[in-house]
C-alpha cells in the first residue's frame, strides 16, 4: 500500500488510518463532526495527495481533449479550470475530472484516486488517434504529486502570509503557478470539494513536508487543524457533489446524473457518446438524481430502497448521512420519473422501516 508524502503526519496527529484507493489514509483525528463544522466556520487541512494528475501537452491536445471530455475545453484560457468527465462510450461515465489550461498546448488532468490506473489506460487507448504520445504528450504525474486541500472561510486569508502573490480574491475555479511558502512553481487553485472555499495546493513530493509545515504554521492563529476522508464526504454530501462509486459510475448516464451543464453539445466539438447523450437530453430520461432530506429520524445510506407511500419501489440512495450542519439525515438518490418534483413526498425503507423523506433542492446547506 502506498502512503503520501504527509503520513507522518497523520500519524504524529492521532489520525485513524484505512486503506483507500491503494494509499494508507486518514479517516479522521477528532472526529467526523468536529473536522466538518471546523472546515465550514474556520479552516481545515485535507491531504489528497492521492489524486491522479496527468499533464496532456503538445498542438493536438486540446482536439484531443475536446475527444475525451464532455466539457468545451476551448473556451479555457490560461489560469483557468473546468469541471467535466470522461464519457466511457456506453452512456456511462468512465471518471469526472478537473481539466487546468496552462496554456493552448499544456493541460493538467486530475483525476479520482480510485481509477487512476483505469482513467490512464483510458487516456493512453485514444491517444494515438490524434498523434499523442504516452510518455510525451501524455505524462502520468499522479506518483510525483503532493496536493493538500486547505478549506474553509478563513483559508485563503491565513493563505496568504506565505506568498506575496494576491490570492484572497481569487476567482472559484482559476489557478496560478505561484511562489508560496519558500516553494517555487506551487499550483495554487481556487478550487475543493467541500463548499467552504479555500484553496488546493500541488506540489513536488520532496516539497511535501516544507508545505505541511508552514501551512499549519500559517493557520495556528486561525485554529487550522487537519481533516480526514470522513469530512471530505460529509461536506460534498452537504453541497450535493457527486462522488464516482456512488452517484456516478460506468453504468449511469451523464444526464440522469445531472451533468448535463458539463455536458457541451456544440456544432465544433465531437466527443464520445455525443449523439446518444444529445437523443437523452432531447428526449428526456426515466430517472434523475435528486437531494432528499429526511422527514421522520434515520440515516440513509448508500443502496437503500426508495420507495412510495404503497411501498412499490421508485428510487435507490447513492449517499446518505446525518448532516452536521443541518443535524438532519439528508442524501441523494436516483428516482423514477413522477417521483422526482422537488417537495415529492418519497419514503426511504431504513431496516424494513419506510421512513418519511422528502424531495430537496441542492445544495442541502447554503
Amino acid at each position: 500500500m502506498k502512503s503520501t508524502p504527509f503520513k507522518e503526519f497523520h500519524v504524529k496527529a492521532g489520525a485513524r488510518m484505512v486503506p483507500f484507493a491503494g494509499y494508507n489514509m486518514p479517516l479522521e483525528y477528532t472526529g467526523i463532526n468536529d473536522e466538518h463544522i471546523l472546515v465550514r466556520q474556520g479552516i481545515g487541512v485535507f491531504d489528497v495527495s492521492h489524486m491522479g494528475e496527468f499533464w496532456v501537452t503538445g498542438p493536438k491536445s486540446l482536439d484531443y481533449l475536446q475527444y475525451i471530455t464532455s466539457n468545451d475545453v476551448s473556451s479555457l484560457i490560461e489560469g483557468k479550470i473546468q469541471y467535466s468527465y470522461f464519457p466511457n462510450g456506453r452512456g456511462g461515465i468512465v471518471d469526472d475530472l478537473l481539466v487546468y489550461c496552462f496554456g493552448p498546448e499544456k493541460y493538467l488532468l486530475v483525476v479520482n484516486a480510485s481509477n487512476t490506473e483505469k482513467d490512464w489506460n483510458w487516456c493512453v487507448s485514444h491517444a494515438s488517434r490524434f498523434g499523442i504520445t504516452p510518455g510525451k504528450d501524455l505524462i502520468n504525474a499522479s506518483d510525483d504529486i503532493a496536493q493538500l486541500a486547505v478549506q474553509g472561510p478563513l483559508a485563503l486569508k491565513a493563505m496568504q502570509k506565505l506568498t506575496d502573490s494576491p490570492v484572497t480574491e481569487m476567482e472559484y475555479y482559476t489557478f496560478k503557478e505561484i511562489d508560496f511558502a519558500g516553494i517555487s512553481n506551487v499550483i495554487f487553485s481556487a478550487t475543493g470539494y467541500t463548499g467552504a472555499g479555500g484553496c488546493e495546493l500541488y506540489v513536488k513530493n520532496s516539497d511535501g513536508a516544507r508545505l505541511w509545515e508552514a501551512v499549519f504554521e500559517a493557520g495556528k492563529e486561525f485554529g487550522i487543524k487537519p481533516a480526514g476522508l470522513g469530512a471530505r464526504d460529509t461536506l460534498r454530501l452537504e453541497m450535493g457533489y457527486c462522488l464516482y462509486g456512488n452517484e456516478i459510475n460506468d453504468q449511469t448516464s451523464p444526464i440522469e446524473a445531472g451533468l448535463g451543464w458539463i455536458t457541451k453539445f456544440t456544432d465544433k466539438k465531437d466527443f464520445i457518446d455525443k449523439q446518444v447523450l444529445l437523443k437523452q437530453k432531447n428526449e428526456g430520461v426515466e430517472r434523475r438524481l435528486k437531494g432528499f432530506v429526511m422527514k421522520d429520524r434515520g440515516i440513509p445510506r448508500q443502496h437503500y430502497e426508495v420507495v412510495d407511500q404503497t411501498g412499490n419501489g421508485i428510487g435507490e440512495v447513492t449517499s446518505g448521512t446525518m448532516s452536521p450542519m443541518l443535524r438532519q439525515g439528508i442524501g441523494m438518490a436516483y428516482l423514477n420519473k413522477g417521483y422526482w418534483k422537488t417537495g415529492s413526498e418519497i419514503f426511504i425503507r431504513i431496516r424494513n422501516k419506510d421512513l418519511r423523506a422528502e424531495v430537496a433542492d441542492l445544495p442541502f446547506y447554503k
